[in-house]
């Protein structure tokens, strides 16, 4: 078989350590694939981009989930229902899109117990993925985000939605950012003075942004609050999508075990 070739598509994408990933478990596995980043600019040159480079497949990060959910032929069920995609794979000349961000999250953060009601900051691709499955799952999820027209999607599947100007403090088991704020700046994910009560009263912070210690992280340790970055739901959304660009040749334990080592080099 020749070599297969997939990317990761974002902006920014030089942080990504998906190539690691995903290279390392191609070599363990005896599997003949290569995968590199690609910086997108405009999302709405995805599909344009992603043809030019011959690629077989492709995972997709901020802020371009929607854009690549618009880019597909075909949609699994799950990708047609939340709006967003982060892995696409070429059969032919026919793209497959996939989302694998939602069960990847929900695996991730399996360690925390007693979790019941979870506040998402932010209202992007990886928010609109990840929210119905742990409404499936069991949990009181609520959005928050800075504006309101992308909290729309989120009040017609009937989410509670707030803005910051709209927010009523109430206590929450889990604040997840689910943003990029700390990504490249210095940033938090809302103001200090609406995060900081709610960390207080929550049982564990987690930060979408993985490899770093963000504001948003800092702030919850300074307050005594456990908390996980996003390198655990790297690996597991990383595991479903290398299954779908291996057509399922491997078990998804024996892929988890190789891609767990790459992302520790």
């Amino acid at each position: 078989m020749n070599k297969r070739l997939f990317a990761i598509f974002g902006d920014p994408v030089a942080h990504s350590k998906s190539p690691l990933m995903h290279n390392y478990a191609f070599e363990a596995l005896g599997y003949p694939g290569c995968y590199t980043r690609y910086l997108l600019k405009e999302g709405t040159q995805l599909r344009e981009h992603f043809l030019a480079l011959q690629l077989d497949g492709a995972n997709i990060t901020v802020p371009h989930k929607e854009h690549a959910y618009r880019a597909c032929d075909e949609l699994d069920d799950f990708a047609r229902k939340v709006g967003a995609v982060n892995t696409i794979v070429r059969k032919e000349n026919t793209l497959y899109g996939y989302n694998t961000d939602a069960p990847g999250f929900l695996k991730a953060i399996a360690r925390f117990k007693a979790i019941r009601s979870i506040l998402f900051l932010g209202a992007g691709g990886t928010a609109l993925a990840t929210a119905p499955i742990l409404q499936d799952a069991g949990y009181e999820v609520d959005i928050l985000n800075r504006s309101a027209p992308r909290l729309k999607a989120f009040a017609e599947a009937g989410f509670q939605t707030f803005t910051f100007e709209t927010f009523e403090a109430q206590n929450y088991d889990m604040i997840v950012n689910m943003t990029s704020a700390g990504l490249k700046e210095q940033t938090l994910p809302a103001p200090e003075a609406l995060l900081a009560p709610l960390l207080k009263a929550s049982k564990a912070a987690v930060d979408v942004v993985y490899g770093k210690r963000t504001p948003f992280l800092r702030l919850a340790e300074s307050l005594g609050v456990p908390t996980q970055d996003g390198s655990e739901m790297l690996l597991q959304q990383g595991v479903l999508a290398f299954d779908l660009f291996s057509e399922h040749r491997f078990s998804c334990e024996a892929i988890e075990e190789a891609m767990r080592k790459g992302l520790r080099l």
